[in-house]
C-alpha cells in the first residue's frame, strides 16, 4: 500500500514520481524495466521550432517546461547542450515554410534569426551548399533522455512488474492488478504508460495510441564537432550528442505496434539529412531503432485527475515526452498535493475524453 502508484517508468513517471516524493508523497513507481519511447527520442526541447505553427496549446505547454529544464536537469546532474537549432530549407516551398515559422516565434516573442546560405554555412560549414534559407534559434536545447532515465532511476523507488488492468472500488480507482495476477493497491493511481495501454473502465479510458518512429544513431569516430547545433528540416532532425555520437530522426508511421526497422525508413532519413549535411554518410551506423509515440487526436496529452476519483493520467505526449517532463510533474504532484490545474494548463485536462472511447 502506498500513498502514490505512478505506473510507467520513462521519463514522464519517474519525473513525476520523483515530484510527487518531493512533496512527501509515499510514492512508487511500476516498471517493466523494458526501454520505452525515451530510449529512442532524440532529446530535442524546441517548443517553438518543432510544434506546428498555430498549435498554441501545446507550444505553451512547452514553453512553461523550456522554463524549467535548466533546474529539473541540474538537480539530476544531467547536462544540458545549449548551442540552440538551425532550421533548414532545401528550396523555395521549405523557404516560405520558414518565414512562416519566423513570424509565428515573433508572435510569441521568441528569438531567431533568418539567415542567407553564406552565413547558415559560416556558423555550420557543414551545410551543403545548395541550402536556399536558415532560421538560427538560440533558445532551443536538447538533452539525453538516456542519461535522464537513468539519473531519475537513482532517486524513486521502483517495482518490477507489467499492470494488466486498474482496480477499482465503486468509482474509486484502487489501484492496478499485474499481468501475473498480483494486485498492488494505493491511495492514488497516476497512469504514465506512454503509448501503452491497461485495461480501465470505459468510461474512464483516454484515446491514446501507438504512432511508430524509426531513428539511426550515428557515432563519428573522430570524435565531436560534424555540427553543433541541432539542426532540422521540414523532414527529419540531427541532434549531436557531446561525444561525437548523432541521432537522425524520425519517421511518422500509423502502423500499430510493428516494431520492424525497414530499409525505407532508413532510405528517407538518411537522403533527407545527407540533401542539407552531405557529411553524416560518413558516420558509422550504430543502430536503427523503432519507438512509439503516444498520439492523441488533438495532439494534446493528458494531465491531472481522470473521470474515476484517486485516477490521474500522464500520458499522450505524443513528440514531446521530454520536454514536457518538467510541467507535467509539476502539474501532477500539484494536483496530488490538493492544487487545481492553472488555467494555461487545463487544455490537458484527461475528462475532455470522458465520452470519447478509447481508439
Amino acid at each position: 500500500m502506498a500513498d502514490v502508484l505512478v505506473v510507467g517508468g520513462g521519463i514522464i513517471g519517474l519525473a513525476v514520481a520523483q515530484a510527487a516524493l518531493r512533496r512527501g508523497a509515499d510514492t512508487v513507481v511500476l516498471d517493466t524495466g523494458e526501454p520505452g519511447a525515451w530510449h529512442v527520442a532524440a532529446g530535442m526541447l524546441a517548443p517553438a521550432t518543432e510544434a506546428d505553427h498555430g498549435d498554441h496549446a501545446i507550444v505553451r505547454l512547452g514553453l512553461e517546461s523550456l522554463d524549467r529544464y535548466p533546474a529539473f536537469a541540474a538537480a539530476l546532474g544531467v547536462e544540458l547542450h545549449e548551442a540552440g537549432t538551425l532550421v533548414v530549407a532545401r528550396d523555395r516551398d521549405e523557404a516560405e515554410v520558414l518565414d512562416r515559422i519566423h513570424a509565428y516565434r515573433g508572435t510569441l516573442g521568441l528569438d531567431g534569426e533568418r539567415l542567407r546560405p553564406t552565413e547558415a554555412r559560416r556558423r555550420e560549414p557543414a551545410l551543403a551548399p545548395t541550402v536556399r534559407l536558415a532560421l538560427d534559434v538560440p533558445g532551443d536545447h536538447s538533452v539525453d533522455p538516456r542519461a535522464l532515465v537513468e539519473a531519475l532511476r537513482r532517486e524513486v523507488p521502483r517495482t518490477r512488474g507489467r499492470a494488466a488492468a486498474l482496480l477499482t472500488a465503486g468509482d474509486r480507482a484502487t489501484g492496478v492488478r499485474l499481468d501475473d495476477g498480483t494486485e498492488l493497491h494505493a491511495d492514488r493511481v497516476v497512469l504514465a504508460t506512454g503509448a501503452a495501454s491497461i485495461d480501465v473502465p470505459e468510461a474512464a479510458r483516454v484515446p491514446v495510441r501507438p504512432v511508430k518512429g524509426q531513428v539511426l544513431r550515428l557515432r563519428d569516430a573522430a570524435g565531436p564537432g560534424l555540427v553543433t547545433r541541432c539542426i532540422r528540416t521540414l523532414d527529419a532532425y540531427l541532434v549531436p550528442r557531446a561525444d561525437g555520437r548523432y541521432v537522425l530522426g524520425a519517421t511518422m508511421e500509423e502502423r500499430g505496434w510493428d516494431a520492424t526497422v525497414t530499409a525505407g525508413g532508413v532510405f528517407e532519413l538518411l537522403r533527407d539529412l545527407s540533401e542539407v549535411v552531405p557529411g553524416l554518410l560518413e558516420l558509422e551506423l550504430e543502430e536503427a531503432l523503432t519507438g512509439f509515440r503516444p498520439g492523441m487526436p488533438d495532439n494534446v496529452p493528458a494531465i491531472g485527475p481522470g473521470a474515476l476519483e484517486g485516477l490521474l493520467w500522464a500520458t499522450g505526449h505524443w513528440r514531446n515526452g521530454v520536454l514536457l517532463a518538467p510541467v507535467t510533474a509539476e502539474l501532477v504532484a500539484g494536483v496530488l498535493a490538493g492544487e487545481p490545474l492553472p488555467d494555461w494548463a487545463a487544455v490537458a485536462d484527461p475528462r475532455r475524453f470522458a465520452e470519447v472511447p478509447a481508439g
